[in-house]
């Protein structure tokens, strides 16, 4: 076994796989670590079939290093460390040609839209490669994508500093968002439901909130004297957390949607007519949200340890799937070269 296959029906399987060499502009990576994500769950529990050609060797959080270099690719070298920025677009598309590459109308998304990181070896475009750092440990280095995404919804919601904003939504990324709108000079209140997220985030230094005990819209009326929130981050994915979203943001606040929501959610526009509120769309990332995130993984700004909850090999990937869908992880990555 070499790497590990969604096949259909809630169902992984080992797979041996037998590679080519790298084409020409392509670099083979031996890959380290692959992390599991919310998307890799939409993609194991079937909502994803539509789009998916199975069997699929998924996954695009990833860490590595350079194992061989197809003709015409110059810059790097064998045994380089490295991580994938994983959209390939066509640069033909209105999107692409209105400078929006990165949510190309064609795009692929590698390791959804072509096959991804859950195998040792891995041929990608040479333009996808991302340098990590001299000194950054690889499974840390695992993160960057994750980042990347958080560091492009910070961004794309125009936080300042001094800004109060609030993260509906405890998980990895939500974490994440708040670790980087915190660097970047926000204050931040996360709301979460489980009691465990909830523990491990203020143990980072971050206040939370359950919505459950305490009426979120009055706590964050109180946080900003009356105001509301300068940027609400909707990452939960669930319906009741969007229909309250609105109530949360300050007059003309922005309200930046996160997560992925399966089916059309109903939303408060009586609210958003009231306020003047922006809502705002965060799908991927651009390259200089990589180039952000990698610093921010190398300079010890993101708490990779804490965030890495554990380290399973390739062949425990489904049971790491069975423990992310109860919530008894926070990130788990696959020791993809097999070391764990």
């Amino acid at each position: 076994m070499n790497g590990i296959a969604y096949v259909g029906d809630r169902r992984l399987d080992p797979v041996e796989l037998t590679w080519t060499a790298p084409a020409a502009g392509e670099v083979q990576v031996e890959v380290a670590y692959t992390g599991l994500c919310g998307t890799d769950l939409h993609i194991f529990h079937g909502n994803m079939d539509a789009r998916v050609n199975k069997p699929l060797v998924f996954g695009h959080e990833m860490s590595g290093t350079v194992a061989a270099l197809g003709e015409g690719v110059t810059g790097w070298s064998v045994g380089d460390a490295v991580t994938v920025m994983p959209l390939d677009w066509d640069g033909t598309c209105p999107a692409c040609l209105a400078g929006n590459e990165h949510i190309c109308q064609n795009l692929d998304f590698i390791g959804i839209d072509s096959p991804g990181s859950l195998q040792q070896r891995w041929n990608v475009p040479e333009r996808t490669l991302v340098r990590v750092p001299a000194g950054t440990p690889l499974d840390h280095a695992a993160l960057i994508e994750p980042v990347a995404v958080a560091v492009h919804d910070v961004r794309r919601s125009e936080l300042r500093e001094g800004d109060k904003a609030v993260v509906i939504g405890g998980g990895p990324i939500g974490l994440l968002i708040a670790s980087v709108a915190r660097h970047f000079g926000a204050e931040v209140l996360v709301v979460e439901l489980d009691e465990r997220r909830r523990a491990q985030i203020e143990s980072l230094g971050f206040a939370t909130l359950d919505p459950r005990e305490r009426d979120q819209k009055a706590v964050v009326e109180e946080w900003t004297s009356g105001a509301g929130a300068d940027v609400v981050f909707e990452v939960s994915g669930a319906a009741p957390a969007v229909l309250g979203a609105t109530d949360l943001a300050k007059v003309r606040g922005t309200l930046v949607v996160v997560a992925i929501h399966p089916t059309p959610r109903p939303l408060d526009l009586q609210r958003v007519f009231w306020r003047e509120l922006r809502i705002l769309g965060a799908r991927v990332y651009q390259r200089v949200d990589f180039e952000t995130a990698v610093e921010l993984v190398a300079e010890g700004v993101i708490p990779a340890d804490e965030l890495i909850t554990r380290v399973v090999p390739l062949g425990a990937t489904a049971d790491a799937f069975a423990d992310l869908e109860a919530g008894r992880a926070m990130k788990i990555l696959v020791d993809v070269a097999g070391t764990a």
